[in-house]
Formats: C-alpha cells, sequence, structure tokens
C-alpha cells in the first residue's frame, strides 16, 4: 500500500532546519499541498522563510489549537523534552508521530507526547538532497496505514529500510548514518595519498572527489553488487590489482571499517541511555 501525500495532511513539522526544511520541500514537490503542510519553529532559519514565502504557508511559533494527522519531530535531541511538553495538546488520536531526532527512544516519545503511534527513525544527510536512506522503527501502536504515510513521507529524502528492533538504529547510526563522513574521509585520504605522489593539493582533491562521484553516479545506475563492479574494473596483475591486494589485506580497509563502525555503535548506545 502506497500512501498518497496529497491526502495525508495536515503534516505538522516542527523543527524548520537543515534536515526538517529538506523534506518539507521533498513533500511539497511530491505532491503534498502547501495548504496541508505546518510548520512550527519559534526561530525559523532564512532557509524556512524563503520556503514559507515560496509556497505560501504559515510558520507558526508555537502549536497551539493545531491537530495534524502527522507530526514530524525534526529538533535537536537536547531540546526534545521541551517541545514534547508544548506539543501534548497538538496530539489527538488520529496523529502519528514521526520523529528523526537522533537517540530519542520510542519509549521517551511515547511518554513525552502521550501516545503509541511513534516512528522512530535515523536519516542520513544525503536525505537533504533526496539521496538519503532512512532506518525506521515503528511503536506497538503503528498499523499498516500509518507505515505507508511514514514510507511516502521518508520517500522524498530518499530510501526507507524498516527494522523489527529498536537497537538496530544504533547499527545503522554507524553504517548509514555516520557513514557519509566516513566517505568524505576517504576522499580526504586519497587525495592526501596523491599529493604524497606528487600531485597539486588541489589537483588531487579534484581528481579524489570527482572519483568518489563518478563511482557512486556508476553504482547507482548500475544494480550489481559492489563487489561485481570493483572485478569489472580491476585487470589481473594491473595498477588496480596492486592497490586491492592491500586494501584487501587482513590489516587493510575491512578490519579498519568494522572497527570504526563499532565504536560509532557504542557511541550511540552510550547516548541513547543519556
Amino acid at each position: 500500500m502506497v500512501a498518497n501525500l496529497r491526502t495525508l495532511g495536515p503534516v505538522m513539522l516542527v523543527g524548520a532546519g537543515k534536515m526538517g526544511m529538506a523534506l518539507a520541500r521533498g513533500w511539497l514537490d511530491a505532491g503534498l499541498p502547501g495548504s496541508s503542510l505546518v510548520l512550527v519553529d519559534p526561530a525559523p532559519s532564512d532557509a524556512a522563510k524563503d520556503l514559507a514565502a515560496d509556497y505560501e504557508l504559515t510558520i507558526h511559533a508555537e502549536a497551539v489549537g493545531l491537530e495534524p494527522n502527522v507530526l514530524v519531530l525534526a529538533v535537536k535531541p537536547q531540546i526534545i523534552g521541551d517541545v514534547m511538553e508544548g506539543l501534548k495538546q497538538a496530539v489527538g488520536p488520529q496523529t502519528l508521530v514521526l520523529s528523526i531526532a537522533a537517540g530519542i527512544s520510542i519509549a521517551t516519545l511515547s511518554a513525552g507526547l502521550e501516545t503509541e503511534r511513534v516512528v522512530r527513525t535515523m536519516p542520513n544527510t544525503p536525505a537533504q538532497i533526496g539521496k538519503g536512506v532512512t532506518g525506521a522503527v515503528a511503536g506497538p501502536d503503528v498499523g499498516t496505514d500509518d507505515r505507508a504515510a511514514v514510507d511516502a513521507l521518508l520517500s522524498a529524502a530518499g530510501q526507507v529500510a524498516w527494522f523489527d528492533a529498536e537497537g538496530d538504529l544504533d547499527a545503522v547510526t554507524a553504517v548509514s548514518g555516520s557513514g557519509p563522513a566516513y566517505v568524505f574521509n576517504l576522499v580526504e585520504a586519497l587525495a592526501a595519498a596523491g599529493v604524497k605522489q606528487g600531485l597539486p593539493e588541489h589537483v588531487a582533491m579534484q581528481l579524489a572527489r570527482q572519483t568518489v562521484i563518478g563511482a557512486a553516479a556508476l553504482m547507482e545506475a548500475d544494480p550489481a553488487p559492489a563487489g561485481v563492479l570493483r572485478q569489472n574494473v580491476t585487470s589481473p596483475n594491473g595498477t588496480t590489482a596492486a592497490a586491492l591486494n592491500v586494501l584487501m589485506a587482513d590489516d587493510g580497509l575491512t578490519p579498519l571499517m568494522e572497527r570504526a563502525v563499532d565504536a560509532a555503535r557504542k557511541r550511540s548506545e552510550e547516548l541513547g541511555r543519556g
């Protein structure tokens, strides 16, 4: 079942930061009527004001007198308690709560908003350009229609992956949530290696950056597994094979990435415990 954004509203977005604005623009571009979107932010950014002007939206300082069908929480986790206190009166029996606040458990959200119809998610920053992937876990009272609504909203930012166990979001955070930074660091490392081989710094960065951009685009265009794509560009006993012998050694990239992801997961668990 696929929910229709045109009939989904009203959708209330609380928090008009970069991710919130990226989601809102994606919804509007995908068919959510401007009249069905309510923005709530006591201190909206210039980007939020520009979006409101583009689509003739009103930005509310607080959620007074509003009862949405979907309440999307896109605020910093440090202020979630105070925000939820001000939103209780906006949550009715028809309201589905969708949170993208990092590290805030379903139990905390349910207690704070007095509802079990809660979906907790973990998006990543490429969602800001519609190329993200978001992990989602449903609370006990979330039904099939609710999941379809979440899919419709989050698909505007990229792909959606559902998980049964809330603890899996710590692994999601470690792989895809933090993953873009790993790729950016790979670009930095590849460029630094190019400089060490005698390339000018700006040229090395251009080569490294575009190589990763192009490889990602190629992977998006070709459904073959990453291992097959790697093999396709690796000639026996060639230069790529020589480099991969280093990267795929027992002490190469895979164990290094395993340690990095494990560290990120442990930190996610720590933050979740407060």
